[in-house]
């Protein structure tokens, strides 16, 4: 046994090395880190990408050993307050309320505060926790996500830490499920199984999830299983399964129409009508005669209203400037234009692009998102999950730079007043920009910067 671990030693005790220096890392971005500390954040952001490479670098097809540094990663996080989002307050307060059966879509936060007849949990500190916004505002969190609230909220049995570590637990299990059927995916679209870990072990994806409690990881393992299943041609359960991604995260409903085209006219419409009527059932429960015009009045508010991180929206609105444009009058002009041009897009995608191969269909899907991130006004960190894993399914590696440098985004919370730099955002767009064309223009021939590492497989240009 002894010269067993000696061996192991010698042969990965870099790896080893590297590992408790990321768990360190992980550990002070988890406990120590003040958000409005931009240069430590950053610092820390930097450090453990670069970790995360040579991880991958030296033991990418040791595959237990890198499953196992992704959950002791993302457990170190188990017990932190979430440091970069303050989303989970509300999370929390949604939760409580299913708990109770008081549907979320119907209440502000503020009033339900105010009435006083309500007994949950911290409200006071809840309500305070998740801003002014949110508490004025209609829940926007889709029906099964207001499930796993509740879900967390009655495992924590009226405690943020206990729900919080049940969150976490969820999370970390829809990631581990990720890893699983994630690579199964890579090896039907004939791509080496090691890209996975691209995602598993990115620290994007470990801080925002597993730290900050998102639950894009949750809407995605439901998302890649489905496609697994559509792989094998299990077109029903598939449809299930895109149901919940959707009524967990809202943004896989802009691919349903690539269906019709992978699957064929009629298996497209029943997997379409079949994935609607599942998640209309998902509905059910909370439907009331103004939960519509609620929820598509909070919805709307990401189109009119807020704007964070944005590229073109913001070159748009520094131009409009110039001509004495209001930006609070642009940006419910431009919130307006952007879906059009979004559903023009995938209508053309879906006539004319070939989505007939699964490895076609996830490129589509591609090119789709990252339109969509480009042209909104709000593109918080972690809605570039999605693009990251779609990424690792294409030739093209400009999502995992884009995860890298995202960072600079927040440099908003070293202001007071929570206002963005737009030097850093020019930078961060400038290298997303730059490398995409570089790997949409450069010649076939020419070695990527980074590998792609992938078998056979088609021309998938943008």
């Amino acid at each position: 046994m002894t010269n067993l671990i000696r061996t192991y030693w010698k042969l990965h005790r870099i790896s080893i090395l590297l590992t408790l220096l990321c768990i360190g890392f992980y550990y002070t971005f988890a406990y120590h880190l003040d958000r409005a500390d931009f240069v430590k954040l950053c610092s820390l952001f930097a450090a453990l990408f670069f970790l995360c490479y040579k991880l991958i670098q030296f033991e990418k097809w040791n595959f237990k050993f890198l499953l196992v540094l992704g959950i002791l990663f993302r457990l170190v996080f188990l017990f932190a307050i979430p440091n970069l989002s303050q989303d989970f307050y509300r999370f929390i307060w949604d939760g409580n309320l299913f708990v109770l059966g008081i549907n979320p879509y119907l209440f502000f936060p503020n009033d339900l505060l105010a009435n006083g007849n309500i007994l949950i949990p911290h409200a006071q500190e809840l309500v305070e926790g998740m801003g002014v916004l949110s508490a004025k505002n209609y829940s926007n969190y889709p029906p099964l996500n207001q499930l796993l609230f509740g879900i967390a909220s009655w495992f924590g049995e009226g405690h943020i830490m206990g729900s919080l570590i049940a969150m976490r637990l969820m999370i970390i299990t829809a990631d581990i499920g990720i890893f699983f059927f994630g690579r199964k995916l890579l090896k039907s679209v004939n791509r080496s199984p090691h890209l996975i870990f691209w995602y598993f072990l990115n620290p994007l994806v470990i801080i925002e999830l597993s730290g900050n409690v998102h639950f894009e990881g949750v809407m995605l393992a439901f998302f890649v299983w489905g496609l697994c299943l559509l792989a094998s041609k299990k077109w029903v359960p598939a449809a299930l399964l895109m149901a919940a991604a959707i009524s967990i995260k809202l943004i896989p409903l802009i691919f349903m129409p690539l269906f019709f085209k992978h699957l064929g006219i009629k298996k497209g419409f029943l997997f379409n009508l079949l994935a609607m009527a599942a998640l209309l059932l998902t509905l059910l429960p909370f439907y009331s005669s103004e939960f519509l015009s609620h929820y598509s009045a909070t919805i709307s508010l990401w189109f009119y209203n807020f704007e964070f991180n944005a590229s073109i929206y913001n070159i748009v609105k520094e131009l409009a400037i110039q001509f004495e444009a209001k930006p609070w009058e642009l940006i419910k002009v431009y919130g307006k234009i952007t879906p059009i041009i979004m559903i023009g897009l995938v209508v053309i995608l879906t006539l004319f692009r070939n989505n007939r191969t699964l490895s076609s269909l996830l490129h589509t899907m591609l090119i789709i998102l990252t339109a969509y991130f480009f042209l909104a006004s709000t593109v918080h960190p972690w809605y570039l999950i999605f693009l990251l894993i779609l990424g690792i399914y294409s030739d093209y590696r400009y999502p995992l730079v884009w995860s890298a440098v995202v960072v600079m985004s927040y440099a908003a919370y070293a202001n007071p007043e929570f206002k963005e730099n737009l030097w850093l955002l020019t930078f961060e767009y400038l290298v997303v920009f730059g490398f995409l064309l570089y790997e949409s223009f450069k010649l076939r021939g020419y070695k990527s910067l980074i590998s792609k590492n992938v078998g056979v497989h088609e021309d998938n240009s943008i």
